[in-house]
């Protein structure tokens, strides 16, 4: 007989229970006690997220993308990324996407293709990642939200793409997000005679 330890699609870990140590309107954190796949009582945090995390590369038909740049207070320092932001549970996420886009640079796009979905830190937090392509942009009057001071900043793709490579683009949806619109371009390439 199996043991089920051997099976890597069976769960190791067993939950003896579960506090709320804290909650806001987007956050709950869980201190749960647990015996670890090792046989061990331990403890775990999971930060659970209320909402689902959005980003969106807007891509014009220069091959630029339009990224946004903030002072992010988590971290204490300066950040671009690409337009982003959490959507409800009961949203569909490409309207949140059209929406976090619109209010964070004024764009509106013809254009949409989900890109992917990824989980952003999964040691620590259940926070499901949508991302998504837009072209055929308009211009339009960004309408940030209170908490955002943004500045907008026009790169070409492959720009964004070297400041990821640097270091100067670290928000992990967008890194992900336009490595794979460097994915989606290769492939087209492929596909040229």
């Amino acid at each position: 007989m199996e043991n089920k330890n051997d099976d890597p699609w069976i769960n190791p870990w067993t939950r003896l229970s579960r506090r709320l140590a804290y909650e806001n309107p987007w956050i709950c954190v869980n201190e749960d006690q647990v015996i670890r796949p090792d046989g061990k009582n331990g403890i775990y945090g999971v930060v659970h997220f209320k909402n689902r995390a959005v980003g969106v590369v807007p891509l014009d038909e220069q091959d630029r993308v339009l990224l946004v740049g903030q002072y992010r207070y988590t971290l204490d320092q300066y950040s671009w990324e690409i337009p982003e932001g959490g959507v409800p549970l009961d949203e569909d996420p490409l309207e949140g996407a059209k929406r976090e886009l619109m209010e964070e640079t004024g764009y509106t796009a013809a254009k949409w293709q989900e890109l992917g979905r990824g989980h952003l830190s999964n040691s620590v937090s259940d926070e499901l990642a949508i991302y998504f392509l837009a072209q055929g942009l308009t211009a339009g009057t960004p309408r940030p939200e209170g908490t955002e001071r943004l500045q907008l900043k026009w790169v070409a793709f492959a720009e964004a793409l070297t400041m990821v490579e640097r270091g100067e683009i670290t928000d992990a949806l967008s890194i992900i997000a336009i490595q794979r619109v460097a994915l989606w371009h290769r492939k087209i390439e492929e596909q040229l005679p």
